[in-house]
C-alpha cells in the first residue's frame, strides 16, 4: 500500500511537472481535448507487446563478432497505446486540411482529394522504380503527358523532369547553363547576377555550381534596379536568377528588358518558378526571355508540401539548353512504344548526365497530372487569377492598420513590415506568436530580407472570402491591440499550445534529436 501510495505520488508529480511545462493548472497536464503526450519510450512498459509472433528457430548467423548482444531498444507497448499516441500527435499538427495557412512564398494550396484517388490506383500506387520498362508504359506515358502541359503551359520546347523539388531543379537548370557555356569555349564565364529579391536558394545554388555571386539591387517599387543590372553586365557574366513573382509578391515589370540586355552579352536567364502559382496559364516565361525555368509541382499543382515532402521540379528548358538536360530521356518510337535513353551517346551526348536514381517524383507526377487534367487550361489561368484576387484583397483590408513597404498592387502574396508595431515594444514574432493563440498558422516571418520586420501573406485561390474575413480580423484586432501598448500581452504568446514559447535559438542549435533513458 506504502509502495503504491509512493508510486503514485511520483506519477501526479512528474504529471503536474508535465502540467508546468505546457502553461497548464490541471493535475494531468491536459487542457480538454488537448492531451499532454509523453515520448513513445517514455510510456514504454517492460516486454508488453500488441503482436504475438511465432517463436524464430534456431539459425546459423554469419555476423561473427557483429553479432548483436543487447535489444534492440524499441519500446514494449499494446496496440491501444500505439494508436492512441500516433493519433494524439497528429491531432497537434497544424495542416492545410485543419485551417487557413498563409505561408508567403510556400503557396499551401487545397490538395484535391481526386489526386490522391489517382495516386493510389491500382497499377500506379504500386509500382517499382525498378521494374522493366516494358511493363511500365502507362507510367511512362503520363510522365511524358505531365511534360507536354509544362511545355504549352511555359511555351518552352523541352523540359527535364528528373529534379526532386525546387532547390534541386535549380541545381539543374544551372548545370544544364554551366555546361552549354563549357561546350562553346566560354567556361570562363564564372559571375552569376542575383538580384536582393531572388530566393535565397537562388545564389547558394550558383555557388554550389562554382559560379560567384554579384548582388542586384532592388528599386524602391520592390523590383530588380534595371540600371544597377545594366552597369553590371560584361563578357564574364554567365547568368542571372530572377524570381518572378519575386518574393516581395511583385511582378518584375522590367523583366523583357533584363533578359533582352542579358541575351546580347551572351549571358543565360535562368528564373526561379517556385511563385508561378501566381502566372500560370495568363503568362509564358518562354515570352518574357527565359531559358531555363524550374517549376514546383507541390506548390502550383497541388500536394502541398508540408513536413518536407514529397516534391517535384521538373526544369523547362529553351532550345539552346534543351541538349544539356539530364538522363534519363523518355522518347516514343514509331511503333508508340515509350524508351528511356540512358546512355550519353546520339542525342543525349550532351547531357549533364544523371542528377537521382530514378526518374523523378511518381506520386507528384500523378497528383499534378490529375490537376491539370481535371481543371483544364482554363481552370489553371482562374486558379492564378484568383490567388492573385485573395491576395489583393488581403492588401486592401490589411494596409490601413499595418504598413506595407510598397505601393500598387500585388501577385500571389501580400507583403507587410513592421512600421505599424514602431513604439509599440510588439515585434513581428511577437505578432506571430500572438497569431498561433487565434488558431492561424502565422505568415512567413522576416522574409524578404529587403523589408525590415517582413510579414509575407500568401492566400492562394483555394480560400473563400469568409476565411480570408476571418483572418483579416483577426490580423487588424491583434495590431490594434500593439498599437494600445499592450506588449505584455504578445509577450506571453502563444499562450494556448501544448507548449509555451521555446527558446528557438537554442533549439536550432542544441537540438536534442536522440532520447536517452534515465539511469
Amino acid at each position: 500500500m506504502v509502495e503504491a501510495l509512493a508510486l503514485n505520488q511520483g506519477r501526479q508529480t512528474k504529471a503536474e511537472a508535465s502540467a508546468k511545462a505546457a502553461g497548464m493548472d490541471t493535475v494531468s497536464g491536459n487542457s480538454g481535448l488537448q492531451i499532454e503526450e509523453a515520448l513513445i519510450f517514455e510510456q514504454c512498459s517492460g516486454e508488453r507487446s500488441g503482436v504475438d509472433l511465432p517463436q524464430a528457430p534456431e539459425i546459423q548467423n554469419h555476423l561473427g563478432t557483429l553479432e548483436r548482444t543487447e535489444t534492440l531498444g524499441l519500446p514494449g507497448l499494446s496496440e491501444p497505446q500505439v494508436v492512441r499516441h500516433y493519433t494524439r500527435l497528429s491531432q497537434k499538427n497544424y495542416a492545410i486540411d485543419t485551417g487557413f495557412y498563409p505561408l508567403g512564398s510556400c503557396t499551401m494550396k487545397h490538395n484535391p482529394r481526386l489526386n490522391e484517388k489517382m495516386a493510389r490506383l491500382q497499377g500506379l500506387g504500386d509500382l517499382h522504380p525498378l521494374q522493366p520498362v516494358e511493363t511500365v508504359q502507362g507510367a511512362l506515358e503520363l510522365i511524358d503527358c505531365l511534360a507536354d502541359w509544362l511545355k504549352k503551359l511555359t511555351g518552352m520546347p523541352a523540359v527535364a523532369m528528373t529534379p526532386a523539388a525546387g532547390a534541386h531543379g535549380e541545381l539543374c537548370g544551372m548545370m544544364a547553363i554551366r555546361a552549354a557555356l563549357k561546350h562553346q569555349g566560354q567556361g570562363d564565364r564564372r559571375r552569376v547576377l542575383v538580384p536582393e529579391s531572388a530566393h535565397g536558394t537562388n545564389p547558394a545554388t550558383a555557388a554550389a555550381c562554382g559560379f560567384t555571386i554579384d548582388t542586384i539591387p532592388v528599386d524602391s517599387r520592390g523590383r530588380v534596379d534595371v540600371s544597377g543590372f545594366k552597369t553590371k553586365l560584361g563578357g564574364d557574366v554567365a547568368a542571372i536568377m530572377v524570381t518572378n513573382p519575386n518574393t516581395c509578391g511583385l511582378f518584375e515589370s522590367e523583366i523583357v528588358d533584363v533578359a533582352d540586355a542579358l541575351h546580347k552579352i551572351g549571358g543565360y536567364f535562368y528564373c526561379d518558378g517556385a511563385n508561378y502559382n501566381a502566372i500560370a496559364g495568363r503568362v509564358r516565361p518562354a515570352d518574357l526571355g527565359v531559358d531555363a525555368m524550374h517549376i514546383n509541382l507541390h506548390k502550383t499543382f497541388s500536394t502541398p508540401h508540408g513536413g518536407g515532402g514529397p516534391g517535384g521540379g521538373p526544369v523547362v528548358l529553351a532550345e539552346s539548353l534543351a541538349p544539356y538536360a539530364p538522363t534519363p530521356w523518355i522518347v516514343c518510337d514509331t511503333e508508340g512504344r515509350f524508351k528511356l535513353l540512358e546512355h550519353l551517346e546520339g542525342a543525349t551526348k550532351h547531357s549533364i548526365g544523371r542528377l537521382r536514381s530514378f526518374h523523378g517524383q511518381m506520386g507528384v507526377f500523378i497528383r499534378s497530372l490529375a490537376y491539370m487534367l481535371s481543371h483544364g487550361a482554363d481552370g489553371i489561368r482562374q486558379a492564378s487569377e484568383d490567388a492573385v484576387l485573395n491576395a489583393n484583397y488581403l492588401l486592401a483590408r490589411l494596409q490601413e492598420e499595418l504598413t506595407a513597404p510598397f505601393d500598387g498592387p500585388c501577385m500571389h502574396e501580400a507583403l507587410f513590415d513592421d512600421r505599424f508595431l514602431k513604439d509599440s515594444g510588439v515585434t513581428t514574432l511577437d505578432f506571430a506568436k500572438a497569431l498561433i493563440d487565434e488558431g492561424f498558422h502565422p505568415m512567413t516571418m522576416y522574409f524578404p530580407l529587403v523589408v525590415h520586420g517582413a510579414m509575407l501573406m500568401e492566400p492562394t485561390e483555394s480560400e473563400s472570402k469568409a476565411a480570408l474575413d476571418q483572418f483579416c480580423d483577426v490580423v487588424i484586432a491583434l495590431a490594434q491591440k500593439a498599437k494600445r501598448g499592450e506588449a505584455d500581452y504578445f509577450a506571453q504568446c502563444p499562450q494556448h499550445t501544448p507548449r509555451r514559447r521555446l527558446d528557438e535559438t537554442q533549439a536550432a542549435r542544441k537540438p536534442k534529436l536522440r532520447w536517452q533513458k534515465e539511469l
